[in-house]
């Protein structure tokens, strides 16, 4: 009878909160996915650590077990996959969730195939009716114009959850995630171009990682619910000197293109010495003194939310 009403009382949970509902059905269609593609059994470690670890923010915080209300499927993941939950409530994630369901599409599309995974993307979100909760709302895609049948690397805007505890600033998870972005997971001069403005979206005076991306690269972004192209927004053109860019100023990190940016300039290295920062103001020493200052900013983010971390970034398996 207790398991009964336990039971009944996590499908309750599960209907009536929509980031718990998006939870489980990212989980869902990430198994589906990784069915057809077991090389890539990490992403759905990865994305597992991420949706557990944003559950412990919430209000009130849920746990794996909230989630994945199906016994069996509970057990099969817990043999599985250990490693998330039982490091969900310590070590952060490198990136959102839905970053590891775009490396999953292009996995199984194939990076060449712009359209394709653009529209595999937009299906996924139509057929699991998902809001902008865990879901990105912008893909981008990211290669040389230079040379015929270039590379494509691709990003999303960063995703991160809505229906937090009213005692978080409004904006703080996306911030949260940016930051351990920056200090994880994109490339070094990606990173170090939001951090110039990151997180107040004020330039700092002392340093400028921003750069000019090379006039041979494109960078151009797609509406993922719509899928027309969106120009750059006024915080890519300061970061990267996009143009022309509109008025909307995002919090520097938000971005499609800063993913995108740092997934080619870690692959063609090349275009990334083209793009290196040229101002004064930047030095390797100059951002590295950032970077403690950002991750001093998260560490005290983290304690508002009584989330203990011991400076450990989760590395899935």
């Amino acid at each position: 009878m207790a398991d009964e009403e336990e039971r009944s009382s996590q499908e309750f949970l599960v209907e009536e909160d929509p980031h718990i509902e998006n939870a489980l059905l990212l989980i869902e269609k990430m198994v589906e996915l990784v069915g057809r593609a077991p090389g890539v059994r990490v992403l759905l470690d990865e994305i597992l650590h991420s949706i557990f670890f944003w559950g412990t923010f919430h209000n009130p915080p849920f746990s794996p077990k909230d989630i994945l209300i199906d016994e069996e499927m509970l057990k099969v993941l817990k043999d599985d996959f250990p490693r998330p939950f039982d490091l969900y409530s310590s070590q952060l994630p490198k990136r959102s969730p839905f970053s590891c369901v775009l490396d999953m599409i292009v996995h199984l599309t194939g990076r060449e195939n712009e359209s394709e995974i653009i529209d595999g993307l937009r299906e996924l979100i139509s057929d699991l009716d998902l809001d902008e909760d865990l879901v990105s709302s912008t893909i981008c895609v990211s290669h040389r114009t230079d040379v015929n049948d270039a590379v494509k690397y691709y990003g999303v805007s960063m995703s991160a959850p809505c229906s937090l505890p009213d005692s978080l600033p409004e904006g703080l998870p996306r911030k949260i995630m940016i930051a351990a972005s920056c200090l994880s997971s994109w490339d070094g001069y990606v990173a170090g171009a939001v951090m110039t403005y990151f997180p107040k979206k004020k330039k700092k005076r002392d340093f400028d990682g921003t750069f000019k991306l090379p006039n041979h690269v494109r960078c151009q972004a797609f509406d993922l619910w719509d899928r027309r192209v969106k120009p750059p927004c006024r915080s890519c053109g300061n970061l990267f000197g996009l143009t022309p860019c509109v008025k909307d100023e995002w919090v520097y990190g938000n971005c499609a293109e800063v993913e995108s940016l740092s997934n080619l300039f870690k692959n063609v290295n090349d275009v990334k010495e083209r793009a290196r920062p040229t101002s004064t103001m930047y030095s390797d020493e100059k951002r590295l003194k950032v970077e403690r200052l950002v991750k001093t900013d998260l560490t005290n983010w983290l304690k508002q939310e009584k989330f203990i971390w011991k400076n450990i970034f989760y590395t899935p398996q």
